[in-house]
């Protein structure tokens, strides 16, 4: 199971900076990129993880996204910037949806750099505590705390000196309070894939040792 969950984490991460082009809105003051609805499971996969793994699983696990991304980031410039066929009249559109700037992509691959091994180092904190109770506690705990140095630090880093501070404010805000409640409403997922990872590991009589 460890594998699967593996496979979606890298995924998701790798998608969600292609969906990060594309802003919407909540009402008339709420704006998100697209990729904040991946926020919803990504962390929740690495805190089960984490749960059902241990501490060194979740660690390579985070090592895997970050390799991954540096990797995506590497061959879409090398895409963007083969010469483009007559035939393909839609290079343009192309580097701008998959572009981006090298600012932002810093920014992405530093904040996840800090806030998930973050998210792994407070998540096995209350685990040595608490043993495999309250696992809502530790779940929501690391996610929330690990999502405010994520937001700061990636819009601190890609938008600070271009945007007014006021815009960065209300961009930090309206980003942390999606991600704040996301967490709350993403804990019976965690609960449900604990549950399914720790069940078919034992029918298929896979221990720690394992993996």
């Amino acid at each position: 199971m460890l594998y699967y969950l593996n496979g979606l984490f890298v995924g998701f991460l790798i998608l969600a900076n292609v969906l990060a082009v594309k802003v919407f809105s909540i009402g008339e003051w709420m704006m998100l990129p697209a990729a904040a609805i991946l926020i919803i499971f990504t962390y929740p996969l690495i805190d089960v993880i984490c749960e059902v793994y241990g501490k060194e699983a979740g660690g390579r696990t985070v090592r895997t996204g970050l390799i991954a991304q540096v990797f995506a980031a590497c061959f879409i410039a090398i895409a963007i910037a083969l010469p483009p066929a007559q035939a393909f009249v839609h290079q343009q559109e192309f580097e701008t949806i998959l572009g981006g700037s090298m600012r932002v992509i810093i920014a992405s691959l530093v904040a996840y750099a800090v806030s998930v091994n973050l998210d792994v180092v407070i998540f096995n904190k209350f685990k040595e505590k608490h043993g495999d109770s309250k696992l809502w506690l530790r779940n929501n705990a690391s996610t929330m705390l690990s999502q405010l140095i994520d937001t700061a630090l990636f819009i601190t880093i890609a938008f600070y000196g271009i945007m007014p501070i006021k815009v960065l404010l209300t961009l930090f805000i309206t980003q942390y309070l999606f991600k704040f409640f996301a967490s709350i409403v993403a804990t019976p997922l965690v609960y449900g894939l604990v549950f399914v990872a720790r069940r078919f590991d034992k029918r298929k009589g896979f221990g720690l040792s394992h993996y």
